[in-house]
């Protein structure tokens, strides 16, 4: 007899008492020491303004096209403290969240899209063996599950579209048994193996690698630094920090979630938090009782979906589901976790793999992650071209955030480029509406697209019109 939703709950509580509230990825002491904090004034050609992805991988690639180019990194906590060290691991080759995003959005470059991120995501392997990154990158792919008929149907339905279209490459087809030949669960009914877009790995000993790069290339950089206040200085941009200032030529912003220091920016994004359960390491009988020999990343096919992966010392990242916006779009440290998520998550967990009874989670965790109305980074420049940004990456920026690196320096060089020629890069998505409207709005999207998800997929009059007008909401 299946064991209840009641008894569910009851592993999942007990299998979260002992688990740490911090991302288990910041938790290593591997973790380096921050770089001192900026006191007084400096110059520089370059100074980029963020210690994620977006800003080392700016910095780095700034480095390495002109290795005389003088280049500043501030951070305003340490680097990959906020989502680049929290993600799950997944480093997708896909610029646009995903190939049904891209295709609807961009349908006359999609090919052309496709081939850029795969390029990139070859680049970001070749670039960790340049300099010597081991942040336990594997290019494993990723399956996309059904666990339920209609999204088994919906995703042999798409399958079918792209290899119409010639855009399936190393894409697979998985009836149940294949799938579960792969990864054993009770709930999968299908799968879309992406054998060569997506590779896994630690996402914080990716940003401390980048970092390691980047002083080692000879950028500065400060940690414990927040870029106060940007402004025209002469030629160039100046921007205040706590203890000082940096006047520099050209600035390119990688602060992503947080409020862009372009007040007209900020209506673009909104924050969603995501939330991420880690458990302990899974022993040789557990381990067969999963079938995971792969190591590939999975995500089901839901509206509110989970995502899920092995780490190299074999433990189970479990997250996903929620995607809680907070009212106003506050970036707050006391929404970075949240218990009633943490047991949604663990009881989905056991649903999914009762193999795994009486495993323990050690860590719990949340982040915020950057949204927009079509769930792909947009970019952009003022001050007359001399700042920069790229935002919206939608928690798929571990790899993308290089394509973005990429743009914001063609854009403060002032090139026309193959990057900056495209549709993607030269369109915005609509902004948010003010409050309160913009919190109905997502809650209404929210509560409609979970009603679809317990419905056959059949989307409501709400969600059509969003459809209809190439808005949406997603984590």
């Amino acid at each position: 007899m299946a064991r209840s939703s009641a008894h569910r709950g009851d592993d999942g509580a007990r299998a979260l008492r002992e688990a740490l509230p911090v991302p288990y990825w910041l938790d290593d002491p591997a973790r380096p020491r921050p770089e001192p904090a900026l006191t007084g004034t400096e110059s520089c050609d370059l100074l980029v303004v963020g210690g994620g992805y977006s800003g080392l991988w700016t910095a780095l690639l700034a480095k390495e096209r002109d290795p005389g180019r003088d280049v500043v990194l501030l951070e305003g906590r340490e680097t990959g403290w906020a989502a680049s060290g929290r993600n799950g691991g997944f480093c997708a080759a896909s610029l646009t969240h995903g190939l049904p995003n891209g295709l609807t959005r961009w349908p006359g470059e999609i090919a052309r899209l496709e081939e850029l991120g795969l390029r990139n995501l070859d680049e970001i392997e070749e670039s960790l063996g340049r300099h010597g990154i081991d942040c336990d990158f594997e290019r494993t792919g990723e399956i996309d599950v059904a666990t339920t008929p209609h999204q088994a149907r919906e995703l042999a339905d798409w399958y079918g579209e792209i290899r119409r279209r010639g855009l399936a490459g190393g894409r697979e087809w998985l009836d149940a048994d294949a799938v579960r030949a792969e990864v054993d669960s009770p709930t999968f009914l299908g799968g879309l193996y992406d054998r060569r877009g997506v590779a896994m790995l630690n996402p914080a000993r990716l940003a401390w690698g980048l970092k390691r790069a980047c002083l080692g290339l000879g950028v500065r950089i400060h940690e414990h630094t927040p870029a106060l206040a940007l402004r025209p200085h002469g030629a160039g941009m100046a921007v205040r920090t706590p203890y000082g200032a940096v006047r520099a030529r050209s600035v390119a912003l990688g602060t992503n979630v947080f409020p862009s220091m372009v007040r007209r920016v900020r209506p673009y994004t909104v924050p969603v938090y995501d939330y991420a359960l880690m458990t302990e390491p899974l022993d040789e009988d557990r381990m067969a009782a999963l079938g995971w020999r792969g190591r590939q990343g999975l995500a089901d096919s839901a509206n509110r979906f989970h995502y899920f992966r092995l780490t190299r010392d074999r433990r189970v990242l479990w997250g996903g589901f929620d995607a809680v916006y907070p009212y106003g779009g506050r970036v707050r440290a006391e929404y970075d976790h949240r218990p009633e998520t943490y047991a949604r998550l663990a009881r989905h967990f056991f649903t999914c793999f009762p193999q795994l009874e009486g495993v323990r989670f050690t860590h719990a965790w949340g982040g915020a992650i950057d949204t927009c109305t079509r769930f792909s980074p947009f970019f952009g420049t003022a001050h007359r071209g001399r700042v920069a940004y790229a935002a919206g990456y939608t928690g798929l920026g571990v790899g993308a955030t290089r394509f973005g690196a990429q743009v914001m320096l063609d854009l403060l060089a002032g090139e026309r480029t193959e990057r900056t020629e495209l549709e993607m890069v030269r369109t915005k998505p609509l902004p948010f509406p003010p409050e309160p409207f913009a919190w109905a709005g997502i809650a209404l999207t929210q509560w409609s697209l979970a009603r679809a998800d317990t419905h056959g997929g059949r989307r409501n009059l709400w969600l059509r019109t969003l459809d209809r007008c190439g808005l949406g909401f997603d984590s």
